[in-house]
C-alpha cells in the first residue's frame, strides 16, 4: 500500500440521504439525537407506567404490554438455548461440573472454558483482545463460514458488544483536526446509536437511502449521489453497511469503496437471520477475497458480529467481535492500544461467543436439544410471512418483503387529519401513532423517524423475533387499533 491509502486517523462511515439537513453542523446532529432520546424516553417511560398500572389491577383493553421496541429475543419471549445456559451456569458455579444433573459434554465444555480463564475463574480479567483460545475459535469459525478463506486471530478483537467495537474503530478513523471534517456514509434507516458514535467524535454523517421499493436494497447509484452531496461539507473516508444483501450487490459496493478509497465498516450481526428461499449469508470478506487483486489486497474492512442479534439472543451478556482486513501494521498497533484501554470484554460474554462459534456437534449428548435453534429459525420465517401478509392487508399500511434481520419497518400512509393532530400535540406523526398504539393496543414499537426516513414518509419499527403466539397477538392488536385509528382520522 502507498501511504496515502492508509486510513491514518481519518476514515468515515455510513450512508444516508438528507445531507443538507444532517451534514451541515455538528450541533444539528446533537440536537437531532437529543430529540430522539426525548421521544424514546417518553415512550419508554409510558410503557413502564402502563406495565406498573397493569400489575396494580388497572383495567385496560389488554392484560400485558407487548414490548417489541428492541431486538431483544429473550425480552420478547424467546427462550434461551439450553446448552448455552447450562455451560454458563457451570462456569459461574463450578461444583456443577461434578454433578450428573448436567450432560457430560456440558460439564466437559465448562471445565474447558474455565481452564482458559486466569485462576480458573470467570471473575478474572482476560487479555485485552479476549481470551486467546476463544479468539482462535472465532477465527476458525470465520474460516469455516467463508469456505476456507484464512482468518488470522491477531486481526480479531473481542469487545463488550458490536456498538462498542464500531465506536473504537471510528475513533481510529476520524481525524478531529481535519478540515473539512471527516465524513462517514451511513444508511437510512440506521440505528441512532451509530449516528451518535460518529457525531460525538466530531465527524459528519453522510446519509444514503436504502430503496424501500426494492426491499431496502442498497444501490451504488445512491452511494454516488450521497458522496457527491458531501462535497464542500466534509471529506468521506468510510462507508457503513448493515442490511443483509445478496452477494451480487456486494461486488459493486466493494468496487465503489475501492475507487473512492473508503474504509468498509460491515455490520454483520444478522448473518444468522436470513430467511428467504434459496438465500444464504455470504460475508463481505468472502466476496472481497473472491474478487481477487487489486481489491482483495487493498480494500480495508472491519466486520462486526455479536451474541445479541443472532439466535443466541444473549443481549445482556454484552459480547461481540470485530475482524480487521487489510489494515496497515502501524494502524493495527494503534487499534490494539484503543482496545486495551478498557481492560477486557466480560468473560461470560466471551464464553458465550465461543459457544456460538463452536456449538455442539452431531453425536454430542447436547446436540439434539441444541437443534432447537432450528425451531427459532422456523418461528422467524413464520413471523416474517405473517407480518408481511397482515401489514399489507391493512389500509394505509405497506411492507415490502424482507428476507433477513430481526425488524419490520412498514410504511404508514397517514391521513392529513392524523398528521395535523400530531403537529398540534408537538409530535412527529409516527411518534403520535406509536403513542396511541401503546396506549390503546398495548404494543410498544418505535417511530420510524428515529432511524431516518424520506421526507414526507412515516414508518413504525418493531422486532419480529417473538414466539408465534405473541406475534399473532401483536398482529391482532395492531390490526384492530389501526382500523380504528384510520377511521377516527379519516
Amino acid at each position: 500500500k502507498d501511504s496515502a491509502h492508509l486510513p491514518h486517523t481519518s476514515v468515515g462511515l455510513n450512508k444516508v440521504k438528507r445531507v443538507t439537513v444532517i451534514c451541515v453542523l455538528q450541533d444539528i446532529n446533537s440536537n437531532m439525537w437529543n430529540m430522539k432520546q426525548l421521544a424514546y424516553g417518553a415512550l419508554a417511560r409510558r410503557a413502564n407506567q402502563i406495565k406498573a398500572e397493569l400489575r396494580q389491577g388497572v383495567r385496560k383493553p389488554y392484560k400485558e404490554v407487548i414490548d417489541v421496541f428492541r431486538g431483544d429475543l429473550h425480552g420478547a419471549g424467546m427462550k434461551p438455548l439450553t446448552f448455552v445456559r447450562q455451560v454458563l451456569a457451570a462456569c459461574v458455579y463450578p461444583p456443577l461440573i461434578n454433578s450428573n444433573n448436567l450432560p457430560l459434554d456440558v460439564r466437559q465444555r465448562a471445565q474447558k472454558e474455565l481452564g482458559r480463564c486466569v485462576g480458573g475463574s470467570v471473575g478474572s480479567y482476560s487479555a485485552a483482545a479476549g481470551i486467546p483460545e476463544i479468539v482462535h475459535s472465532i477465527s476458525e469459525f470465520i474460516k469455516r463460514r467463508d469456505g476456507g478463506i484464512p482468518s488470522h486471530p491477531e486481526n480479531i478483537y473481542i469487545s463488550p458488544g458490536s456498538q462498542w467495537s464500531i465506536s473504537n474503530i471510528l475513533n481510529v478513523l476520524v481525524n478531529r483536526e481535519a478540515s473539512p471534517r471527516t465524513g462517514v456514509l451511513i444508511p437510512v434507516p440506521c440505528h441512532n446509536k451509530t449516528v451518535l458514535s460518529i457525531t460525538q467524535l466530531g465527524a459528519v454523517t453522510v446519509p444514503y437511502y436504502l430503496s424501500e421499493e426494492q426491499a431496502w436494497a442498497l444501490q451504488v447509484e445512491e452511494l454516488q449521489r450521497a458522496l457527491e452531496s458531501a462535497k464542500g461539507v466534509c471529506s468521506p473516508v468510510a462507508l457503513y453497511v448493515i442490511n443483509p444483501e445478496i452477494q451480487q450487490v456486494f461486488i459493486p459496493v466493494i468496487r465503489f469503496a475501492w475507487e473512492k478509497r473508503l474504509f468498509l465498516l460491515v455490520d454483520e450481526l444478522y448473518q444468522d437471520c436470513v430467511y428467504g428461499e434459496n438465500c444464504e449469508f455470504v460475508s463481505y470478506k468472502r466476496t472481497l477475497s473472491e474478487m481477487g487483486p487489486p481489491f482483495s489486497g487493498t480494500v480495508e474492512l472491519a466486520s462486526f458480529h455479536s451474541v445479541s442479534k443472532g439466535f443466541l439472543g444473549e443481549c445482556g451478556l454484552r459480547a461481540g467481535y470485530v475482524e480487521l482486513v487489510n489494515l496497515d501494521p502501524a494502524v493495527m498497533k494503534h487499534i490494539h492500544t484503543i482496545f486495551s484501554k478498557d481492560s477486557c470484554a466480560p468473560v461470560l460474554g466471551q464464553i458465550a461467543l465461543d459457544l456460538m462459534t463452536d456449538p455442539p456437534k452431531p453425536g454430542d449428548p447436547s446436540y439434539p436439544l441444541y437443534k432447537q435453534i432450528e425451531h427459532i429459525r422456523a418461528v422467524l420465517v413464520h413471523n416474517v410471512k405473517r407480518v408481511h401478509e397482515v401489514i399489507n392487508s391493512l389500509p394505509g399500511f405497506s411492507c415490502p418483503p424482507f428476507e433477513g434481520g430481526l425488524f419490520a419497518f412498514p410504511r404508514l400512509n397517514l391521513t392529513p387529519k392524523a398528521v395535523q393532530k400530531a403537529k398540534e400535540l408537538g409530535l412527529q406523526p409516527d411518534t403520535f401513532y406509536c403513542t396511541r398504539l401503546l396506549e390503546e393496543g398495548g404494543v410498544f414499537t418505535s417511530p420510524g423517524w428515529e432511524y431516518g426516513q424520506k421526507e414526507g414518509t412515516y414508518h413504525i419499527r418493531f422486532c419480529i423475533a417473538a414466539p408465534q403466539d405473541i406475534m399473532e397477538e401483536l398482529l391482532r392488536r395492531l390490526s384492530s387499533f389501526h382500523m380504528t385509528f384510520m377511521k377516527d382520522f379519516s
